[in-house]
């Protein structure tokens, strides 16, 4: 019961909210929520500071629902294969080995930048951490958040081939950015073993093993697919498809989300193509696009409250405002410096760098990694800067990247 009435109340502000952002700011949805949740809980901030007895229970309701768990094993893997489903495989297959190389080496190399600079910083604040927490950092917030790239790319009107690298590489940069987090938390916490060979073993078995479980358990449903015809059917095995995957990827220790992107290709590209009438096709579409946006405003309307559970400091605030340049600096030299090698091979569009860079939004992703990490003064350093960085990457560059990308 619980869990039901913490549900209806994130259900009924997802809807208020929407309400006020749709009558009155009109901002890009998402954002609009966003904005509108931190207001709120920021009110109810300032009424305690004056006395009248508001944040507590806030605050206790909150603290009950599990920003990491609800979003790494509940709406995470509807949002991927969302996202996937309307992503075409033709353009992505043009794309793939520029895709490939920023949704690997681009955060490997990001991780390492950001960790580094990020670990000298924080000791000009008195915040210093171990240096494997510092990656641990550069880890969770090296990938670009796919739930608000793809938000974001619905209005940006880029060019198809730069939409594709953004969409692609979003997609898939998250589940290769969790395998190093993990890599790098059992180094942390001294539960993996540091070999480069185990390292290796761990990738395969995450990344490498969720792209094929994702392929074969996608064609298995295909299959299915093309045995009906009843619309009904046809989306409920898509939602066992997203539920039974997940839940199995977990159990086997491949990563969910690469294994839900790639479910959703084959769905959104053979599936459709192959196995769908043109009335299967409508409603699937539909099905999932209210999926999308319902789980997209909860997932927005939390980050924006979460800031109610936050153990706050100045020192993490001043620390945030030199963090958020070096994740920028550290995305521009990733981003560009595999660019710079690749042009001698393929043409990209003008100030495509720019864009990548700025387009690279983080999201609840890095949230929720930030807030698996083990308790401890790590943990709240970690996740305060964490919760800035995101903010300030939805609001200033979610809202301006439009602009940047018509002035290419």
């Amino acid at each position: 019961m619980q869990i039901l009435n913490l549900a209806a109340l994130l259900i009924t502000l997802a809807a208020l909210f929407s309400f006020v952002n749709a009558r009155y700011l009109r901002l890009p949805t998402t954002i609009g929520l966003m904005v509108i949740s931190m207001l709120g809980s920021l009110l109810l901030i300032g009424l305690d500071s004056m006395g009248l007895s508001t944040l507590a229970p806030a605050k206790q309701a909150v603290a009950m629902i599990d920003f990491n768990t609800t979003l790494m094993h509940g709406m995470l893997s509807f949002l991927l294969f969302a996202g996937a489903l309307h992503v075409k495989l033709d353009d992505l297959m043009e794309q793939k080995w520029v895709i490939s190389a920023l949704a690997s080496l681009g955060v490997v190399i990001s991780t390492f930048i950001i960790g580094t600079l990020t670990w000298y910083s924080l000791g000009l604040f008195g915040l210093a951490i171990p240096y494997i927490y510092a990656l641990l950092f550069g880890a969770l917030i090296s990938p670009t958040d796919p739930i608000a790239v793809m938000g974001i790319l619905k209005t940006a009107n880029a060019p198809k081939s730069l939409a594709t690298k953004i969409a692609g590489e979003s997609l898939f940069n998250d589940g290769v950015g969790v395998v190093v987090f993990l890599v790098l938390l059992g180094i942390a916490t001294g539960g993996q073993e540091t070999t480069f060979g185990s390292v290796v073993v761990l990738f395969v078995e995450e990344a490498v093993g969720g792209a094929v479980y994702g392929l074969l358990i996608g064609y298995l449903a295909f299959s299915l697919l093309r045995q009906v015809d009843n619309y009904q059917v046809e989306v409920l095995i898509t939602l066992a498809l997203v539920m039974g995957g997940y839940a199995l990827a977990n159990a086997i220790h491949v990563s969910g989300p690469i294994a839900m992107v790639m479910a959703g290709l084959m769905i959104g590209n053979r599936g459709r193509r192959l196995a769908m009438s043109d009335k299967t096709r409508e409603h699937l579409d539909t099905f999932w696009e209210l999926i999308d946006e319902i789980l997209n405003a909860l997932l927005f309307v939390l980050i924006g409250i979460e800031i109610l559970v936050l153990s706050f400091a100045w020192s993490h605030f001043y620390a945030a405002l030199l963090i958020i340049p070096i994740t920028l600096l550290a995305r521009f030299l990733s981003v560009g410096g595999l660019i710079i090698v690749m042009r001698r091979y393929r043409a990209f569009t003008p100030n495509v760098v720019k864009i990548m860079t700025w387009g690279g939004l983080r999201g609840g992703i890095s949230v929720a990694l930030a807030l698996s990490l083990p308790a401890g003064s790590e943990r709240d350093t970690i996740l305060v800067i964490t919760y800035c960085v995101v903010v300030f990457s939805i609001l200033v560059q979610g809202l301006t990247i439009e602009k940047l990308v018509a002035r290419r």
